[in-house]
C-alpha cells in the first residue's frame, strides 16, 4: 500500500487552517499543523497559508522562529507553497506594512491594487496561464490555453505580472500575478480550498511533489 504524502501547514495564528487542511486531506494527503520551527524545517512539503494583514502575519512568523525555518526549508530544495497572504509574504515588502520585510524568497513588492472598483477584490475571477505553466508540476491538469476561474479575496497584489516567475495572471482593473513559481517555491493569490475542482487539483499536485 502506497503511503499517503505528508504535508505540513504552518500554524502561526493567521487564518482558518482547518479548511486548507481538509482540502489537502480530500486530495489524499496526511496533514500536520505546527508552529514548531524544527518540524517546519524538516517537512517534506511545507505550506504557508495566510489571511489578514501582511505586517501582522510576518511579525507572527518571525516571533515564532518560523521565518528562518521557511528559508532553511526552501534552501534545502524541498517544496514550499504560500497561499493568499502567504503568497504575498514570499516577496520582499508590501505597501500594506511599510518597513516590514517579507521572506524575500521572490524579488519584488506587493502593492495595493490601483482601482476605483470596490476593495477587497472578492469572488471568482479568470486566471490566464503564461510562460511555462503548461509544464509546471503544480499546475498539471489545470494550466492550458484557456483561462480558469478561481476564488480571490484581497486588496493587495503583485502588480509586476511580467516577471519570469509569474505563471498565471488575473485582472481586477489592474493586472496582477495570481500564480507564481520558481524552482521549489510556489505561490497562489486565490483560495484553492474555495476554488472547487481546479483549486483542489493544485493542492493535490503539490502534495505529490
Amino acid at each position: 500500500m502506497t503511503a499517503r504524502p505528508h504535508v505540513v501547514l504552518l500554524d502561526y495564528g493567521a487564518g482558518n487552517l482547518r479548511s486548507v487542511a481538509k482540502a489537502f486531506e480530500h486530495e489524499g494527503a496526511q496533514v500536520t499543523m505546527t508552529d514548531d520551527p524544527a518540524v517546519a524545517r524538516s517537512a517534506d512539503r511545507l505550506v504557508l497559508p495566510g489571511q489578514g494583514h501582511f505586517g501582522q502575519c510576518m511579525t507572527r512568523l518571525e516571533e515564532r522562529g518560523l521565518g528562518d525555518a521557511v528559508r532553511e526549508h526552501v534552501a534545502a530544495g524541498r517544496p514550499f507553497i504560500g497561499i493568499c497572504v502567504g503568497m504575498q509574504l514570499l516577496y520582499e515588502s508590501s505597501d500594506e506594512a511599510p518597513g516590514v520585510a517579507g521572506l524575500g524568497l521572490l524579488p519584488g513588492a506587493v502593492r495595493r491594487i490601483p482601482t476605483d472598483l470596490p476593495l477587497p477584490h472578492v469572488g471568482w475571477n479568470a486566471v490566464e496561464f503564461i510562460r511555462r505553466s503548461d509544464v509546471d508540476p503544480v499546475l498539471a491538469g489545470v494550466a492550458g490555453p484557456e483561462p480558469r476561474w478561481f476564488y480571490h479575496v484581497h486588496s493587495f497584489a503583485v502588480l509586476d505580472d511580467d516577471n519570469d516567475h509569474v505563471l498565471g495572471r488575473c485582472r481586477y482593473d489592474a493586472s496582477f500575478a495570481s500564480i507564481v513559481g520558481r524552482d521549489n517555491v510556489w505561490g497562489i493569490q486565490f483560495h484553492p480550498e474555495k476554488s472547487q475542482e481546479d483549486g483542489l487539483r493544485i493542492l493535490g499536485n503539490f502534495s505529490k511533489l
